[in-house]
């Protein structure tokens, strides 16, 4: 299978984000069945470097609940440990020095981070914490130790969320992409806040594996979009292969004031 046929699916994602933990739970779940046809990874949207602080902690333990109850393969406990991360900028860090390995190795880091934070009461903020899950994972753990002390790491997440904020219109998370740029509907319920207090939910659309078929028309959507961006390339090539450089089409093309 060719490198074209492969599509993507991006979620564009924070680590302090109860609904990024969701979607990535049910896209790990779904990604097998698309193996060789979907790539789908995380895109990086560190929303303090945006807000200029972090989400507030008061804010996060008021949805934390409402997003358990969707994703039953997600798991939650109440935030328990002493200190809670002031920032999640390491474990961004952590997952693109995971990534530098290849992006399986990458996402099954991305999982461990989040199930740290809301199953464990873990400070993901805490480099110390970062390289014990790493520790865990499947992956060279001295090329990790130097990728994650680089100060690239930090350069390269900036940039793709900077990239997601002026190029894709990236405003919250999660955000469910396409690789050009069309954003599918994510199968949540998420709250409103007003004055940091919930204060409406919609319907839940699904709940736990009741979401997987949406969750699979996400991948269905990405192959078709590179079908379709298969076919574009795939027929330019063929009209550029059509005439020999030295012979001139016998059609001529339309110019702006011609009479």
């Amino acid at each position: 299978m060719s490198d074209r046929s492969i599509a993507e699916l991006w979620e564009w994602a924070e680590y302090y984000c109860p609904w990024c933990y969701v979607m990535a739970v049910r896209v790990h779940r779904v990604q097998p069945e698309y193996a060789g046809r979907v790539l789908a990874h995380t895109r990086f949207f560190p929303l303090e470097l945006f807000n200029h602080e972090a989400p507030p902690r008061d804010v996060l333990e008021q949805e934390w609940w409402l997003a358990a109850i969707q994703e039953p393969d997600a798991s939650f406990v109440p935030y328990t440990a002493p200190d809670w991360p002031a920032t999640t900028l390491p474990a961004f860090e952590a997952v693109w020095a995971a990534r530098q390995q290849g992006m399986d190795v990458a996402m099954g880091l991305d999982l461990a981070v989040r199930r740290a934070f809301f199953g464990e009461s873990r400070n993901i903020g805490d480099r110390s914490v970062l390289l014990e899950l790493a520790r865990a994972a499947d992956l060279d753990f001295a090329r990790f130790e130097r990728d994650f002390a680089s100060p690239a790491a930090r350069a390269a997440v900036a940039e793709e969320g900077r990239i997601g904020r002026e190029q894709y219109h990236v405003r919250g998370t999660p955000t469910m992409m396409l690789q050009d740029g069309t954003r599918l509907r994510t199968p949540l319920a998420m709250a409103r806040v007003r004055n940091r207090r919930i204060v409406s939910v919609p319907p839940l659309p699904c709940v736990g594996d009741g979401c997987t078929d949406s969750t699979r028309a996400l991948f269905d959507s990405a192959i078709e979009q590179r079908r379709l961006q298969d076919m574009r390339e795939i027929f330019r090539d063929s009209t550029i292969d059509s005439f020999p450089a030295s012979d001139a089409p016998s059609w001529s093309p339309l110019r702006i004031g011609a009479p």
